[in-house]
């Protein structure tokens, strides 16, 4: 069996930004450009080696066990985000409004990317992804304030295509206009 699977797929960055402040809102901040550091974004409210465990992982640790961060990034999919912004009947949906930290165009059925892949830069920043990033309420709040009556619409709007949670394997910058190649590690399909 190979080591890897050449996916043949990579997909530009359209979008970068950052969540200074997860407490108060969702909403994030855009930029040109983000170092992508082994602790995550430098700013970001999801930024840290470790972090502590919350109701996504109560089946495997009690809540607020400290655990490897593997949410440094959340990362989306500009086809997928454009098929829910479609789904709540609006005419674009910014990712600001929902916790994104990148948005990638070019991938194929991007939220079901296996975990253990690898988003790869020309300049070797990787990023390996962790799982599919389940949708919530919480962006509902930032939706609101720009989409009246839409809010609530996001979450059954989102469902598979929500994007993934991602941390940094290689260190390096990445900005706005670069390419990320897809790497997949091979494996058979479990069968239990």
């Amino acid at each position: 069996m190979p080591e890897h699977i050449d996916s043949g797929y990579s997909g530009e960055i359209t979008w970068l930004g950052l969540m200074p402040d997860r407490a108060k809102t969702l909403q994030g901040v855009a930029k040109d450009s983000l170092f992508a550091g082994f602790d995550g974004i430098n700013g970001d409210s999801h930024m840290g080696v470790t972090r502590a465990s919350c109701g996504r992982t109560q089946g495997q640790h009690p809540r607020g066990t400290t655990i490897r961060n593997t949410r440094q990034f959340t990362v989306l999919c500009a086809q997928e985000l454009a098929r829910v912004a479609d789904e709540m009947n609006i005419e674009t949906l910014d990712p600001a409004l929902i916790g994104a930290n990148l948005v990638v165009d070019g991938v194929p059925d991007f939220s079901h990317i296996p975990p253990s892949s690898r988003l790869i830069a020309e300049n070797g920043t990787t990023l390996v992804v962790d799982v599919i990033n389940l949708p919530c309420v919480f962006p509902g709040k930032p939706i609101e304030s720009v989409h009246i009556n839409k809010g609530k619409t996001f979450k059954p709007a989102a469902k598979d295509r929500r994007g993934i949670t991602a941390w940094v394997l290689c260190e390096g910058m990445l900005r706005v206009g670069d390419v990320l190649r897809l790497h997949v590690p091979a494996q058979r399909q479990w069968t239990p």
